[in-house]
């Protein structure tokens, strides 16, 4: 390389005699990243972003799952602590991912099918995977 601008290397930069020097914020925006489409990045984390299917559970799972709701009802003045396990649907992709609560049970509807928690999560109980209770009334055979 040396050899190919050996007759040039040792001269002095010329400044031009008609433009002003660039200022450094225009000339650092020529380095900039380029993103010829626009959205591209959005949409690759959109498709690496991992779901899961929803588990089905077997009709002893759900039975016990309903006599917890069920034990939960009973004591629901109390607003009972529990820790729930849920499917929470993705709304863009097929699937989803099993999110686990801490909180207190502020209300159980039965129209709707949803356990309404003290922080307003709203959990169809069509969704829930687990409930594990942290009250003194709960520590029997049937949690």
């Amino acid at each position: 390389m040396t050899d190919k601008y050996s007759d040039i290397i040792h001269l002095p930069y010329q400044k031009s005699k008609k433009r002003p020097p660039m200022l450094n914020s225009h000339r650092a925006a020529q380095f900039a990243p380029f993103a010829a489409l626009t959205g591209h990045d959005m949409a690759v984390r959109e498709v690496a972003r991992l779901t899961v299917d929803k588990l089905e559970l077997d009709e002893s799972s759900i039975t016990r799952l309903n006599e917890k709701i069920q034990r939960l009802k009973e004591h629901l003045l109390n607003q009972p602590r529990v820790t729930i396990t849920y499917f929470q649907h993705d709304e863009k992709k097929s699937g989803g991912v099993y999110v686990t609560t801490d909180g207190y049970v502020k209300k159980i509807d039965d129209y709707h099918n949803t356990l309404v928690m003290s922080q307003g999560t709203l959990i169809s109980f069509s969704d829930i995977f687990d409930i594990e209770c942290h009250e003194l009334f709960c520590h029997d055979e049937s949690f």
